[in-house]
């Protein structure tokens, strides 16, 4: 909808302050897109690819091409024809060819599908890049939610066709002073200190105590394990992962999707 592939149902979609209903054009050239595979012509080299898309545009230089070709780390093959292209090169053109406007907006849907864990790092790194470089938003649509949760500073999670909820990656990882949660401590000389102190706790495979307790009582902790010989080389609270708020927000239900 928001690339006006589909026909909006209610509500308003808004591009840089301008209506893509009322005002398609202005606002469809603010952004840059690919759905599910980039297409492009395999008889062609990757240059000659970016240059027929720059056609579609005004202004499009020779300067910014080899801008963007470098933005993507596609310099040592960009001559080769798509042909010879890996899933990865292909995913990383269309982005080349996504950016070359300078958008304001970038929509990915499932990027990372199919690619290799050097492939997903790649680009990862790319989207970064057009955050920093190109002051581009970047929007991504995936059941990722994993690779989502390295990639992303702010998530909406969407269920049932509906959006639930939008939080920053910092507001659901963090864990408020009076909320029980979860530490792993790297302790010497604890096992009898916990047990007199009625903390209820568990040895890792990692040898870690794992224990729970409120953020505000952890200097206390501290400092009445040091004053009993218990040495503290560790102490790591738990952090709350993209996939447990999402679980939690859909109450585990498996119909729910997530847009980022």
């Amino acid at each position: 909808m928001i690339l006006g592939l589909l026909k909006i149902d209610e509500g308003q979609i808004s591009i840089c302050g301008c209506d893509v209903k009322n005002d398609f054009e202005n606002a469809i050239a603010n952004v840059g897109g690919i759905i599910e595979n980039p297409e492009m012509y395999k008889n062609l080299t990757g240059k000659e690819n970016l240059m027929q898309y720059a056609r579609m545009y005004k202004n499009i230089t020779k300067e910014r091409i080899d801008e963007v070709v470098k933005i993507v780390g596609l310099e040592g093959r960009i001559n080769d024809k798509i042909s010879k292209y890996s899933l990865g090169m292909r995913q990383r053109l269309g982005i080349a060819q996504a950016i070359l406007h300078k958008p304001k907006l970038l929509v990915l849907d499932e990027p990372t599908n199919g690619l290799d864990p050097d492939g997903i790092k790649q680009l990862r790194e790319i989207f970064f890049n057009i955050t920093r470089k190109e002051k581009s938003a970047v929007l991504v649509s995936s059941h990722m939610l994993a690779e989502l949760d390295l990639m992303c500073d702010r998530i909406g999670i969407i269920d049932r066709g509906r959006l639930v909820d939008i939080k920053t990656m910092n507001e659901i990882r963090t864990v408020s002073d009076e909320e029980m949660n979860e530490y792993e401590a790297e302790l010497e000389g604890a096992e009898e200190f916990l047990k007199a102190n009625n903390i209820a706790f568990e040895i890792r495979d990692n040898g870690r105590f794992a224990f729970s307790c409120k953020k505000s009582e952890i200097p206390a902790f501290v400092k009445s394990a040091v004053e009993n010989g218990v040495s503290i080389y560790a102490l790591v609270p738990k952090q709350k992962t993209l996939e447990e708020a999402y679980m939690e927000t859909t109450s585990h239900n498996v119909k729910g999707g997530v847009g980022v």
